[in-house]
């Protein structure tokens, strides 16, 4: 039975996925042409700061990653096998950090720019 159910799921959600898609699309296409607009000469904005943003993710993560590696050689060598969670904790923080870096950075140009 459990051989049958993984493929049906999975086909099921991936049908699920791009209906979902599809009809969201749609409705705000609707919407467009509702309020008047042209959703043919509609682009979306490009995030200027986006990749600044992935980048600080990333390093965060990766020192957090690298923090955690070294803490579980070092400080925990008795628990060897017991200390998955530090991984994901400090991944999560260190990335935090990186988003809150970003943040900072991204308004604090903001504000240099509102100034001039």
């Amino acid at each position: 039975m459990e051989g049958i159910l993984v493929p049906i799921l999975i086909s099921l959600g991936l049908f699920a996925m791009i209906f979902g898609i599809v009809y969201v699309r749609n409705r705000e296409r609707m919407a467009m042409i509702e309020r008047g607009m042209d959703p043919r000469n509609y682009k979306a904005q490009p995030a200027p700061y986006q990749n600044l943003k992935w980048g600080l993710l990333l390093i965060g993560a990766g020192v957090g990653l690298f923090l955690a590696f070294l803490l579980d050689r070092t400080v925990f060598t008795a628990t060897r096998d017991e200390n998955e969670a530090i991984y994901f904790g400090l991944i999560a923080i260190f990335g935090g950090l990186g988003l809150v870096l970003s943040y900072r950075i991204e308004k604090k140009e903001l504000y240099n720019s509102d100034k001039e």
